[in-house]
């Protein structure tokens, strides 16, 4: 039977066996218009949206959708960045009938096509866009796209910013070809929004097809259900302590697109009838330009985020403590930087955990209570995080020690699309199969020592990544730091750090970083090598990405040997 030490330590104002009605999702839509009609759903860049505005083009998206045949087995794609059409396009698609595929504007044109291919994707959704379209227009002459819906992005700006869009900066906008896949968005959206209803089964009827381990190995597509993801808002929303409904304001920097954002951003706020400051992707000027401006009181953000705002010389005079929910999520929170928020700024960043199969919330730092920063706090009602032996998943770990985190819960995916073999290695005796190893304590506290796909093998020893980011991260010059394991003939493998300084004008050199960090590791612990760059890669979403620098340092490593 799984140990339950949280139990003991359950937030109070939360039922940690209580049971969850899921709807199917886009229902989030009609009853946000229901409760919160008149007021604003999103703002991007002055112009507002309300959510009987939002309702009103979720219809008439999927009405138009029925019209060229989405229904039930069809998956639409979209690929935009954050925008109100997004959020229009991903409600109509479910409330057609259809699956969501969400594609990465950063993908290459080879993914792209890859990703329509392994998800049978016919129709996309998109925007005119010089950095978008031309891309997706190449993918559909290569792939099995049967339909192509363009808009305009000037339509989703106020006036007069959506004439001055059109004429100052036409170079970001692309030439649109007309041809047999185009399919015009304002054309599609011309209908009274009647739509045909759809008998969702919430257990069993695929709501999004998620891309997964784009950064660190071959993506998969996991298959949330309407259930999946209705559930984990529902989660939130009874996790987090003294939400008001129809007043809360949330800034829209991460990319909905991405699983955290789709959930804790996106479809959270719809639930509790928030306004969500939408802005197309996150830069430092502008974020704090906004925060000072809108005074958001919910805030979901990844480390690399927070760091920067940090650093930033206006942090005291921006009105931060406007934010009275804070979630921190998509990467290890350094625990210094969560530390350093709650000494200088009296705010408490709770640490969240989840995965692109758990939809993706499924542990997180209770609101009513100190955040145990490095700690990725309690399971989520109604879910068990599970520690087993990393070769035996039947077997569950005493409390304290290591082993691989399991999830058993509603959010848990229903497997990966058309992969059986893979969804089998990962689902098994009702838990999912992370891939992190941690442990948990005797209050029921989880913490997350590495993925088991970044160890780094020393000689034989296992080296946690993380284990070396934290000592490096204790350095006040460290602004952000990322390590990979790379090719040692002797040891086989050693850790490298790459390193960015809070202040580049004032170097801080490999000898003393080494120095620094030496008494923090083992021997077998130590960098290999430390290398300092002005910026470290990212992702999407502002998560630190390591899969850039390994394919470096391969290529580095393959030269080396060809030249021996």
């Amino acid at each position: 039977m799984t140990q339950k030490p949280w139990l003991k330590n359950y937030p109070a104002h939360v039922a940690w066996d209580q049971k969850f009605d899921a709807k199917p999702l886009y229902t989030l839509v009609d009853d946000a218009a229901a409760e919160f009609g008149d007021c604003v759903a999103y703002d991007f860049m002055g112009k507002e949206t309300t959510y009987n505005d939002l309702l009103q083009q979720v219809n008439r998206m999927a009405r138009g959708l029925q019209d060229i045949g989405v229904g039930k087995g069809v998956h639409v794609g979209i690929f935009m960045p954050n925008c109100p059409q997004f959020s229009v396009a991903y409600f109509g698609i479910l409330k057609a009938g259809g699956t969501v595929v969400n594609y990465s504007p950063l993908y290459s044109e080879q993914e792209l096509i890859n990703q329509v291919e392994e998800t049978d994707t016919d129709i996309m959704i998109t925007l005119d866009l010089a950095a978008l379209y031309p891309q997706m227009e190449k993918v559909c002459q290569k792939s099995r796209l049967k339909h192509l819906v363009v808009d305009r992005f000037c339509n989703a700006l106020p006036f007069p910013k959506n004439l001055l869009f059109r004429f100052l900066k036409s170079s970001m906008t692309a030439s649109v070809v007309k041809d047999r896949y185009y399919i015009s968005y304002e054309k599609l959206m011309d209908n009274e929004g009647n739509v045909d209803p759809v008998n969702i089964d919430v257990m069993e009827d695929v709501a999004v097809i998620q891309s997964t381990g784009g950064t660190t190995g071959i993506p998969k597509g996991a298959m949330l259900t309407h259930s999946n993801l209705f559930t984990n808002v529902l989660q939130l929303e009874a996790w987090a302590v003294g939400l008001r409904p129809g007043q809360e304001v949330a800034p829209g920097f991460l990319p909905f697109f991405h699983v955290f954002a789709m959930t804790v951003l996106m479809n959270l706020s719809i639930r509790l009838g928030a306004k969500v400051v939408i802005m197309p992707k996150f830069e430092l000027e502008a974020a704090m330009k906004m925060i000072k401006k809108y005074k958001p009181t919910l805030f979901a953000g990844v480390p690399t985020m927070f760091t920067a705002m940090l650093n930033h010389k206006d942090i005291h005079n921006v009105g931060i403590e406007c934010i009275r929910v804070c979630l921190s999520g998509g990467a290890p929170l350094p625990v210094d930087l969560g530390q350093a928020y709650k000494e200088k700024l009296g705010l408490c960043i709770s640490e969240g955990y989840g995965l692109t199969e758990s939809s993706p919330v499924c542990g997180a730092n209770p609101f009513d209570r100190e955040t145990r920063y490095g700690s990725i706090g309690l399971p989520m009602p109604g879910t068990e995080l599970i520690i087993v032996d990393r070769e035996d998943p039947l077997k569950e770990m005493p409390l304290g020690e290591h082993g691989e985190i399991c999830i058993r819960g509603p959010q848990v995916m229903k497997g990966y699309y058309k992969r059986p073999e893979a969804t089998a290695e990962v689902l098994i005796d009702g838990m999912f199969r992370t891939g992190d190893v941690g442990y948990m304590d005797e209050d029921g506290y989880t913490y997350i020592v590495d993925r088991d796909k970044d160890l780094v093998l020393v000689g034989g020893f296992n080296v946690y990544p993380r284990t070396v980011e934290e000592a490096i991260y204790q350095h006040p010059a460290v602004n952000e730091v990322t390590v990979i394991g790379v090719p040692d003939e002797y040891l086989g493998e050693r850790p490298k750090a790459f390193v960015s300084l809070k202040n580049p004008d004032e170097p801080l050199t490999e000898a003393e970083l080494m120095a620094f960090i030496h008494d923090k590791l083992g021997k077998h612990e130590r960098p290999k090598a430390i290398e300092f760059r002005k910026e470290l890669p990212k992702t999407m979403i502002g998560k630190l990405s390591k899969k850039e620098l390994v394919a470096e340092e391969r290529e580095k490593y393959e030269k080396l040997k060809a030249s021996a």
